[in-house]
């Protein structure tokens, strides 16, 4: 009898925890857990300047990317340039992670950031931890001048930028500019 009544009212509790339709709870527990790896929402209007300084860091890792294969593939690279460019890499990389709060994906404006990047944050975030790691390891293998480190450092690098940009990034002219 006990058990059958401490059923029923667990029974009850939870079924009074469920009066809200599926997918709004399912939407409230993905903005939550979003916001506890990314942060938390930003205003409207601050999510426009954070979504260009999104684009522009990612445009100048990519153009430092650029530079740097240019360079690996030459007959005699500029470890110089390497250097430099492995720097900024490294700076942006470092700013990556606060790229991304909610509120600037895109249901807010154009972006190539895909939605699954705030409805999967644990797995996205642990990918730009990883981005942010090779970049570091990246800078070290430049500032020693070892072209071979360099070049195997440099592949760890555009693995992770991949590792990323597959699942998390719409093909230019999806959605704009990220």
């Amino acid at each position: 009898m006990r058990t059958r009544l401490l059923l029923a009212v667990t029974a009850a509790a939870l079924i009074a925890g469920c009066n809200k339709p599926p997918t709004e709870q399912n939407n409230a527990a993905v903005a939550a857990k979003a916001k506890a790896v990314l942060g938390p929402a930003i205003a409207a209007d601050q999510a426009k300047t954070l979504m260009h300084e999104r684009h522009e860091g990612m445009e100048d890792i990519g153009d430092d990317f650029k530079l740097v294969n240019r360079e690996l593939k030459g007959a005699s690279p500029d470890v110089a340039a390497i250097r430099t460019a492995a720097a900024a890499i490294a700076d942006g990389a470092a700013k990556s992670s606060g790229w991304f709060p909610p509120g600037t994906g895109p249901d807010v404006g154009k972006t190539r950031a895909k939605a699954e990047i705030w409805q999967k944050p644990e797995d996205f975030a642990a990918k730009d931890k990883t981005f942010q790691e090779a970049a570091v390891a990246f800078k070290a293998a430049a500032d020693s001048g070892d072209l071979n480190a360099i070049r195997t450092q440099a592949g760890e690098l555009g693995k992770s930028c991949k590792a990323c940009h597959d699942p998390y990034r719409a093909p230019e002219g999806d959605h704009g500019h990220d």
